[in-house]
């Protein structure tokens, strides 16, 4: 028995050895000596010397002088890989696409063809008219609860307006316990749709942003204030606009630039994704570098198509770009971003 014991552990112990110990040294040797670069993870340097990133995990980029990844429903966090899961009926699905087109949607038809639609959103919201009913805000909150609910949670900042403004504004806070006498002690997301209503009654017009704010001390700080132009408005509302304007002609959209790939981590974007957004980046940079803009984007174009690739060697599938790939090659040639 002892003897059939004995030989079971040193089979054991061979296994263990074969295959916790000498495969994966066999395997790091390998790829340490022949593939180094995939071996440690893709991992790339800024100009710097420093790694920046890995180009098999997307990540963002908040200048306009960059090109901008597929969304991602994993936050780009690497640690957390996974797809959205929403169906096209699904609202969440519906908004977050419509705050994607709001900047970057332009018209395909028409007087203002190839222009951006966003002046245009700005331009109406401060009309402050929807569906013929003023108060383009308040509305706003009341038919997207949750958004004016996920804006007061999304940062301390906006927590603090609303909780300041609940401060000053006693007789609509108490109707509100009033009116919902389950809730004695409200908190701040829980009056995000009075807040609006109220802030679209003083403030027609106008949305809330974070802005910079110089203070008398002379620092400069950011700080929540009543705007009636930029990015958020033109993402917030939209599809607001857009159900005011259904007869205007829009260009159609590279579906990646709106959606999120399986794992949510998808380095790479179409050809036509990039070709799309040339526009922006070459507009940014030839600002920055005061070139002409025609120059600059021809010069942006020939590093996309440097850069591109396609599945077995063009066999199958499209054109596509390293996000990371392509904005290193961009700083590389222009410099740091202003």
């Amino acid at each position: 028995m002892s003897k059939i014991i004995r030989k079971s552990l040193l089979l054991l112990l061979f296994a263990v050895v074969i295959c916790c110990v000498l495969y994966p040294l066999v395997l790091l040797a390998i790829g340490q000596t022949f593939f180094p670069f995939q071996s440690n993870g893709s991992i790339v340097n800024g100009p710097d010397g420093k790694p920046v990133g890995s180009l098999l995990i997307a990540q963002p980029f908040t200048k306009d002088e960059y090109f901008q990844p597929r969304p991602s429903a994993a936050g780009y966090d690497g640690t957390a890989s996974s797809s959205s899961a929403l169906a096209s009926s699904n609202y969440a699905l519906r908004d977050r696409v419509a705050r994607t087109l709001g900047p970057i949607v332009k018209y395909a038809a028409g007087p203002k063809a190839g222009q951006l639609v966003a002046s245009d959103i700005e331009d109406w919201f401060q009309h402050d008219v929807y569906q013929g009913s003023p108060h383009i805000v308040a509305q706003w909150a009341t038919m997207h609860t949750s958004d004016a609910q996920a804006w007061v949670n999304t940062d301390s900042l906006h927590t603090q307006y609303v909780s300041d403004w609940s401060k000053s504004h006693p007789n609509i806070v108490s109707q509100f316990i009033k009116s919902n006498p389950s809730i004695p002690q409200p908190a701040p997301s829980d009056l995000a749709v009075t807040f609006f209503q109220s802030f679209s009654d003083e403030n027609p017009g106008k949305f809330l942003s974070a802005v910079a704010d110089t203070g008398a001390d002379g620092k400069v700080a950011t700080v929540i204030k009543p705007v009636g132009t930029g990015t958020d408005i033109q993402s917030a509302f939209f599809d607001m606009w857009r159900l005011d304007h259904p007869n205007d002609s829009l260009q159609d959209i590279p579906g990646d630039m709106v959606t999120t790939s399986g794992s949510g981590l998808d380095p790479d974007i179409t050809m036509e994704n990039a070709v799309y957004q040339l526009d922006r980046v070459s507009a940014k940079w030839a600002l920055d570098l005061k070139r002409n803009q025609k120059d600059v984007r021809s010069e942006i174009e020939n590093i996309l198509q440097k850069d591109s690739f396609a599945p077995l060697d063009g066999i199958a599938g499209e054109k596509m770009v390293n996000v990371l790939q392509v904005n290193l090659a961009l700083r590389s040639l222009y410099g740091a971003p202003q």
